[in-house]
Protein backbone atom coordinates (compact mmCIF):
# COMPACT_ATOMS: atom_id res chain seq x y z
CA UNK A 1 0.00 0.00 0.00
CA UNK A 2 1.16 3.51 -1.10
CA UNK A 3 0.72 6.74 0.52
CA UNK A 4 -0.08 9.94 -1.57
CA UNK A 5 -0.10 13.72 -1.26
CA UNK A 6 -4.36 13.91 -0.86
CA UNK A 7 -3.94 11.39 2.40
CA UNK A 8 -1.58 13.84 3.93
CA UNK A 9 -3.73 16.55 3.42
CA UNK A 10 -6.39 14.31 4.39
CA UNK A 11 -4.46 13.51 7.89
CA UNK A 12 -4.09 17.53 8.55
CA UNK A 13 -7.49 18.34 7.80
CA UNK A 14 -8.74 16.39 10.29
CA UNK A 15 -5.54 17.30 12.82
CA UNK A 16 -6.42 20.60 12.36
CA UNK A 17 -10.28 20.56 12.57
CA UNK A 18 -11.26 17.63 14.95
CA UNK A 19 -14.16 17.05 13.83
CA UNK A 20 -14.92 14.08 10.80
CA UNK A 21 -17.72 16.76 9.03
CA UNK A 22 -15.71 20.28 9.24
CA UNK A 23 -12.82 18.20 7.60
CA UNK A 24 -14.63 16.56 4.82
CA UNK A 25 -16.35 19.72 3.71
CA UNK A 26 -12.65 21.38 3.45
CA UNK A 27 -11.41 18.73 1.38
CA UNK A 28 -14.31 18.92 -0.39
CA UNK A 29 -15.14 15.06 -0.43
CA UNK A 30 -18.37 13.42 2.01
CA UNK A 31 -18.21 12.18 5.13
CA UNK A 32 -18.50 8.71 4.41
CA UNK A 33 -15.47 8.75 1.84
CA UNK A 34 -13.47 11.00 3.76
CA UNK A 35 -13.43 8.54 6.50
CA UNK A 36 -12.45 5.76 4.57
CA UNK A 37 -9.85 7.18 3.50
CA UNK A 38 -8.73 8.06 6.98
CA UNK A 39 -9.37 4.12 7.18
CA UNK A 40 -7.14 3.70 4.53
CA UNK A 41 -3.98 5.68 5.58
CA UNK A 42 -4.39 4.45 8.94
CA UNK A 43 -3.92 1.18 7.07
CA UNK A 44 -1.15 2.29 5.83
CA UNK A 45 0.29 2.72 8.83
CA UNK A 46 -0.65 -0.15 10.71
CA UNK A 47 -2.28 1.57 13.89
CA UNK A 48 -5.40 4.21 14.89
CA UNK A 49 -3.94 7.25 13.85
CA UNK A 50 -7.00 9.45 15.33
CA UNK A 51 -8.92 8.92 18.88
CA UNK A 52 -12.88 8.98 17.77
CA UNK A 53 -13.70 9.22 21.26
CA UNK A 54 -12.39 12.05 22.28
CA UNK A 55 -14.16 15.23 21.37
CA UNK A 56 -12.82 17.03 19.63
CA UNK A 57 -11.64 14.04 17.46
CA UNK A 58 -7.36 13.73 18.85
CA UNK A 59 -4.37 12.34 17.64
CA UNK A 60 -3.35 8.83 19.28
CA UNK A 61 0.26 8.94 19.89
CA UNK A 62 1.34 7.61 16.88
CA UNK A 63 -0.60 9.79 14.78
CA UNK A 64 1.58 12.74 16.75
CA UNK A 65 4.68 10.71 16.17
CA UNK A 66 3.96 10.91 12.45
CA UNK A 67 2.19 14.75 12.15
CA UNK A 68 5.61 16.27 12.18
CA UNK A 69 6.92 13.98 9.54
CA UNK A 70 3.76 14.61 7.12
CA UNK A 71 4.16 18.09 7.05
CA UNK A 72 8.14 17.93 6.47
CA UNK A 73 7.36 15.95 3.66
CA UNK A 74 3.96 18.68 2.61
CA UNK A 75 6.74 21.37 2.91
CA UNK A 76 9.53 19.58 1.31
CA UNK A 77 7.36 18.51 -1.95
CA UNK A 78 6.01 22.44 -2.10
CA UNK A 79 9.95 23.12 -2.40
CA UNK A 80 10.52 21.63 -4.85
CA UNK A 81 7.43 22.25 -6.54
CA UNK A 82 8.83 26.54 -6.46
CA UNK A 83 12.19 25.45 -7.56
CA UNK A 84 10.92 23.79 -10.33
CA UNK A 85 9.24 26.77 -11.00
CA UNK A 86 11.64 29.42 -10.42
CA UNK A 87 14.44 27.14 -12.65
CA UNK A 88 11.51 27.54 -15.71
CA UNK A 89 10.59 31.07 -14.99
CA UNK A 90 14.15 32.63 -14.13
CA UNK A 91 13.98 35.73 -12.10
CA UNK A 92 10.98 36.28 -12.35
CA UNK A 93 10.26 37.16 -8.58
CA UNK A 94 7.00 35.80 -6.86
CA UNK A 95 6.31 36.77 -2.91
CA UNK A 96 3.37 34.43 -1.02
CA UNK A 97 2.46 35.85 2.13
CA UNK A 98 0.12 34.55 4.87
CA UNK A 99 -1.28 37.08 7.75
CA UNK A 100 -4.12 36.94 9.98
CA UNK A 101 -7.05 38.85 9.21
CA UNK A 102 -6.86 42.47 11.11
CA UNK A 103 -2.79 42.31 9.93
CA UNK A 104 -4.22 41.94 6.34
CA UNK A 105 -5.76 45.43 6.65
CA UNK A 106 -4.32 46.97 9.09
CA UNK A 107 -0.70 46.70 8.86
CA UNK A 108 0.39 44.85 5.55
CA UNK A 109 -0.40 47.36 3.19
CA UNK A 110 1.54 50.31 4.65
CA UNK A 111 4.72 48.17 5.96
CA UNK A 112 4.88 46.54 2.34
CA UNK A 113 5.06 50.25 0.86
CA UNK A 114 7.60 51.52 3.09
CA UNK A 115 9.43 48.27 2.39
CA UNK A 116 9.38 48.66 -1.46
CA UNK A 117 11.60 51.88 -0.98
CA UNK A 118 9.98 53.37 -4.76
CA UNK A 119 11.63 49.68 -5.68
CA UNK A 120 8.46 46.79 -5.74
CA UNK A 121 9.78 43.98 -5.58
CA UNK A 122 7.63 41.79 -8.36
CA UNK A 123 4.23 39.62 -8.08
CA UNK A 124 2.98 40.01 -4.80
CA UNK A 125 0.18 37.54 -3.56
CA UNK A 126 -1.66 37.68 -0.05
CA UNK A 127 -3.89 35.07 1.51
CA UNK A 128 -5.76 36.40 5.04
CA UNK A 129 -7.01 34.13 7.39
CA UNK A 130 -6.88 32.76 10.78
CA UNK A 131 -3.56 31.89 12.39
CA UNK A 132 -4.08 28.21 12.50
CA UNK A 133 -5.00 28.38 9.03
CA UNK A 134 -1.80 30.78 7.99
CA UNK A 135 0.45 28.35 10.02
CA UNK A 136 -0.96 25.24 8.46
CA UNK A 137 -0.27 27.14 4.47
CA UNK A 138 3.73 27.62 6.20
CA UNK A 139 3.69 24.05 6.95
CA UNK A 140 2.74 22.56 3.32
CA UNK A 141 5.21 25.48 1.64
CA UNK A 142 2.50 27.61 0.18
CA UNK A 143 3.58 30.54 1.71
CA UNK A 144 6.93 32.23 1.92
CA UNK A 145 5.99 34.72 4.99
CA UNK A 146 3.79 34.37 7.39
CA UNK A 147 2.61 37.90 9.27
CA UNK A 148 0.82 37.70 12.61
CA UNK A 149 0.50 38.70 16.32
CA UNK A 150 2.93 37.57 19.17
CA UNK A 151 3.51 37.18 22.86
CA UNK A 152 5.70 35.30 24.81
CA UNK A 153 3.04 33.29 26.71
CA UNK A 154 1.40 31.98 23.37
CA UNK A 155 3.83 31.11 21.00
CA UNK A 156 3.16 30.40 17.02
CA UNK A 157 3.00 26.60 16.73
CA UNK A 158 6.29 26.36 14.25
CA UNK A 159 8.86 25.84 15.16
CA UNK A 160 11.29 28.54 16.03
CA UNK A 161 14.25 26.27 14.99
CA UNK A 162 12.53 26.04 11.44
CA UNK A 163 10.85 28.50 11.25
CA UNK A 164 12.98 32.03 12.46
CA UNK A 165 10.68 35.65 13.11
CA UNK A 166 11.51 39.01 13.49
CA UNK A 167 9.81 41.97 15.10
CA UNK A 168 8.26 44.56 12.91
CA UNK A 169 5.73 46.32 15.02
CA UNK A 170 3.88 46.50 18.34
CA UNK A 171 0.07 46.39 19.08
CA UNK A 172 -2.08 46.15 22.16
CA UNK A 173 -4.91 43.81 22.82
CA UNK A 174 -7.31 46.93 24.43
CA UNK A 175 -10.87 45.90 26.24
CA UNK A 176 -13.60 47.44 24.81
CA UNK A 177 -17.34 48.11 24.55
CA UNK A 178 -19.85 50.54 23.55
CA UNK A 179 -20.70 53.74 25.60
CA UNK A 180 -22.62 52.54 28.34
CA UNK A 181 -21.66 49.04 27.82
CA UNK A 182 -20.35 46.91 30.52
CA UNK A 183 -16.52 47.51 32.12
CA UNK A 184 -14.42 46.03 34.59
CA UNK A 185 -13.61 47.89 37.43
CA UNK A 186 -10.67 47.96 38.76
CA UNK A 187 -10.41 46.32 42.39
CA UNK A 188 -13.43 44.29 41.84
CA UNK A 189 -13.20 40.96 43.17
CA UNK A 190 -15.24 37.76 42.82
CA UNK A 191 -18.81 37.27 43.55
CA UNK A 192 -19.53 40.44 41.16
CA UNK A 193 -22.10 39.93 38.21
CA UNK A 194 -20.73 38.40 35.01
CA UNK A 195 -19.96 40.21 32.25
CA UNK A 196 -20.81 39.17 28.51
CA UNK A 197 -17.78 38.68 26.67
CA UNK A 198 -16.89 38.65 22.66
CA UNK A 199 -14.38 35.74 22.48
CA UNK A 200 -12.18 34.70 19.66
CA UNK A 201 -12.39 31.28 18.45
CA UNK A 202 -10.42 28.50 18.64
CA UNK A 203 -8.27 28.88 15.56
CA UNK A 204 -7.61 32.72 16.22
CA UNK A 205 -4.04 33.77 17.09
CA UNK A 206 -5.34 36.56 18.96
CA UNK A 207 -7.70 34.21 21.19
CA UNK A 208 -5.18 31.85 21.74
CA UNK A 209 -2.82 34.93 23.10
CA UNK A 210 -5.84 36.24 25.57
CA UNK A 211 -6.32 33.07 26.84
CA UNK A 212 -2.57 32.24 28.27
CA UNK A 213 -2.65 36.20 28.87
CA UNK A 214 -5.86 37.19 30.77
CA UNK A 215 -5.74 37.04 34.58
CA UNK A 216 -7.72 33.83 35.84
CA UNK A 217 -10.03 35.99 37.84
CA UNK A 218 -11.14 38.40 35.25
CA UNK A 219 -11.88 35.64 32.68
CA UNK A 220 -13.70 33.87 35.71
CA UNK A 221 -16.16 36.81 35.34
CA UNK A 222 -16.26 36.57 31.23
CA UNK A 223 -19.60 34.73 29.81
CA UNK A 224 -18.92 34.53 26.21
CA UNK A 225 -22.26 35.97 24.36
CA UNK A 226 -20.62 35.64 20.67
CA UNK A 227 -17.81 33.66 19.06
CA UNK A 228 -15.78 34.64 16.23
CA UNK A 229 -12.51 34.08 14.17
CA UNK A 230 -12.24 37.63 13.11
CA UNK A 231 -11.66 40.66 15.19
CA UNK A 232 -13.39 42.72 12.54
CA UNK A 233 -16.74 41.29 13.35
CA UNK A 234 -15.78 41.53 17.49
CA UNK A 235 -15.15 45.19 16.68
CA UNK A 236 -18.83 44.82 15.21
CA UNK A 237 -20.54 43.43 17.71
CA UNK A 238 -19.18 45.36 20.18
CA UNK A 239 -19.83 48.39 18.58
CA UNK A 240 -23.71 47.14 18.50
CA UNK A 241 -23.40 46.91 22.71
CA UNK A 242 -23.40 43.34 22.40
CA UNK A 243 -20.64 42.87 25.48
CA UNK A 244 -16.65 43.53 25.79
CA UNK A 245 -14.07 42.45 23.25
CA UNK A 246 -10.41 42.58 23.65
CA UNK A 247 -9.24 44.56 20.67
CA UNK A 248 -6.20 45.64 18.30
CA UNK A 249 -5.41 48.91 19.30
CA UNK A 250 -4.78 49.31 15.92
CA UNK A 251 -7.96 48.18 14.86
CA UNK A 252 -10.26 50.19 17.09
CA UNK A 253 -8.11 53.48 17.75
CA UNK A 254 -10.65 55.41 14.99
CA UNK A 255 -12.90 54.01 17.27
CA UNK A 256 -12.05 55.18 20.86
CA UNK A 257 -10.82 58.78 19.11
CA UNK A 258 -14.43 58.97 17.72
CA UNK A 259 -15.94 57.60 20.86
CA UNK A 260 -17.94 54.95 19.24
CA UNK A 261 -15.98 52.53 21.55
CA UNK A 262 -14.99 53.16 24.82
CA UNK A 263 -11.87 51.30 27.19
CA UNK A 264 -13.78 49.00 29.38
CA UNK A 265 -10.70 48.07 31.55
CA UNK A 266 -8.03 49.15 33.44
CA UNK A 267 -4.55 49.19 31.68
CA UNK A 268 -3.51 46.91 33.40
CA UNK A 269 -5.96 44.35 31.43
CA UNK A 270 -4.21 45.48 28.11
CA UNK A 271 -2.18 43.22 26.75
CA UNK A 272 1.22 44.52 24.40
CA UNK A 273 1.79 42.66 21.49
CA UNK A 274 4.57 42.38 18.82
CA UNK A 275 3.81 41.98 15.53
CA UNK A 276 6.16 39.23 13.90
CA UNK A 277 7.01 37.82 9.95
CA UNK A 278 7.60 34.57 10.42
CA UNK A 279 9.33 32.83 7.24
CA UNK A 280 11.47 28.97 6.20
CA UNK A 281 14.46 28.37 6.26
CA UNK A 282 14.87 27.86 2.54
CA UNK A 283 13.92 30.82 0.17
CA UNK A 284 14.54 31.97 -3.24
CA UNK A 285 16.43 34.62 -4.41
CA UNK A 286 13.76 37.17 -4.46
CA UNK A 287 12.27 35.91 -1.39
CA UNK A 288 15.68 36.25 0.51
CA UNK A 289 16.40 40.10 -0.99
CA UNK A 290 12.76 40.76 0.86
CA UNK A 291 13.78 39.33 4.12
CA UNK A 292 16.89 41.28 4.53
CA UNK A 293 14.66 44.44 3.58
CA UNK A 294 12.27 43.43 6.32
CA UNK A 295 14.90 42.94 8.53
CA UNK A 296 17.54 45.62 8.33
CA UNK A 297 18.37 47.78 11.56
CA UNK A 298 15.56 51.03 11.60
CA UNK A 299 17.67 53.81 10.91
CA UNK A 300 18.57 56.24 13.79
CA UNK A 301 16.14 59.11 14.47
CA UNK A 302 17.97 62.40 15.02
CA UNK A 303 16.72 64.01 18.86
CA UNK A 304 14.83 67.07 18.89
CA UNK A 305 16.64 70.21 19.78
Amino acid sequence: MTLDLSQIEDFRALAETGNFSRAAALRNVTQPAFSRRIRSLEDWAGTPLFDRDAHPIALTPAGEALSPLLAEALRCVAEGRDAARAAAEGARASLRFAATHVLSFTFFPAWLRALEDGAPPGAVSLVSDSLQACEALMLAGQAQFLLCHHHAAAPSRLDPGRFPSHRVGTDRLVPVAAPGGPSIVPGTGEGREALPFLAYSRESGLGRILAAALPEAVAARLTPAFTAHHAATLRSMARNGRGIAWLPESLVAEDLAAGTLHRAGPAALEVALEIRVIRPLALGAAAETFWALATRPEKPRTPLA
